[in-house]
């Protein structure tokens, strides 16, 4: 089972967001019960430049064999302590391709499903990419706001600049295929990332939602 939990904090709080950011891995690292894991910064998915982040808002996303233990984690609550509200989805992969730092995180485990998806997006960019990618990001990121079907969207990252990603919530499978391969500037994107290579490494993740619990926009 896969779990993802966005955080809000205030700005009292960032202390604590940014030691737990260091230190959670080797709480998470030693846990028999959890397996791929990631901490993750956010933003606001406009641009991926540092000006998109937003440290009021952060999460997690794991692979875990019994959700409700780790939903009682020390990790989890001390990050619920420090909050003023907390998202959970609850999600099983559809399909993955690609890798993220290396590994291939989610195996499938759901077919022929019609309800509502999550989309996780990860890419690695290439250093000397970064200001052609920077310039490609504005028409897909306006596309996505306005594209039918999307219920939220955010960014999310693993460093300031060079890993970047999105996190977006759909009504449906066919809502999210729509906007990854007619919307146009999306495909646009698709084809100048095939022209100009500018990704090191990449992921991209659909996901059944089982369940859901907040409001990620809170």
């Amino acid at each position: 089972m896969i779990v993802a939990y966005f955080w809000k904090i205030t700005p009292s709080r960032i202390p604590f967001a940014l030691i737990a950011m260091a230190m959670d891995r080797f709480v998470l690292r030693s846990s028999s019960n959890v397996g791929f894991f990631k901490s993750l910064g956010t933003g606001k998915g406009e641009t991926f430049t540092p000006a998109d982040a937003n440290a009021l808002r952060w999460g997690l996303i794991a692979e875990v064999k019994d959700l409700d233990s780790f939903d009682q984690s020390f990790v989890i609550k001390q990050w619920r302590k420090n909050s003023v509200s907390e998202f959970r989805a609850v999600i099983e992969p559809i399909a993955s391709h690609g890798k993220w730092a290396g590994k291939e995180p989610f195996s499938p485990s759901v077919q022929n499903w019609d309800g509502q998806v999550i989309a996780i997006t990860r890419a690695r960019i290439a250093w000397l990419q970064n200001m052609r990618f920077w310039r490609a990001v504005p028409p897909v990121t306006a596309s996505l706001k306005s594209a039918p079907g999307l219920i939220a969207a955010i960014g999310i990252g693993e460093a300031p600049i060079g890993l970047q990603g999105t996190f977006s919530i759909w009504q449906s499978p066919a809502a999210l295929r729509d906007f990854a391969y007619r919307g146009q500037a999306h495909t646009q994107a698709i084809a100048a990332t095939a022209t100009y290579k500018w990704y090191s490494e990449e992921l991209f993740s659909r996901f059944a939602v089982r369940d859901l619990r907040g409001s990620i926009n809170d």
